[in-house]
């Protein structure tokens, strides 16, 4: 398998030689991005696993591409992401809430 990095830069590379990057919007973007969601949420309800692998990965697709047209990379992202998060203690409740342990 190759490393996400790689494959999010080949995405960033296809979406150019497209004109994505110079002809579309962030805002056009969004709105592809919201699409795939619902399309996730459907697979998701009705328990379509290739159709859920499709749409996850249609999201990260959109997701990279949108990165792009602010001048981010999604890799970068997702670590800003997780350096947030890694330190976080605490649970999920019974009622789905996540509780963050006190400090």
């Amino acid at each position: 398998m190759q490393s996400l990095d790689h494959t999010l830069k080949k995405i960033v590379g296809w979406a150019d030689e497209r004109g994505l990057l110079k002809n579309s919007t962030p805002q056009a973007q969004m709105m592809k991005l919201v699409e795939e969601i619902g399309e996730l949420s459907v697979a998701i309800q009705k328990g379509k696993k290739a159709d859920t692998i499709d749409a996850l990965g249609d999201a990260v697709v959109v997701l990279t591409i949108l990165a792009a047209q602010l001048g981010l990379e999604l890799g970068e992202c997702i670590n800003a992401a997780w350096e947030e998060i890694k330190d976080r203690k605490g649970y999920l409740n019974e009622d789905g809430i996540f509780v963050k342990e006190s400090t």
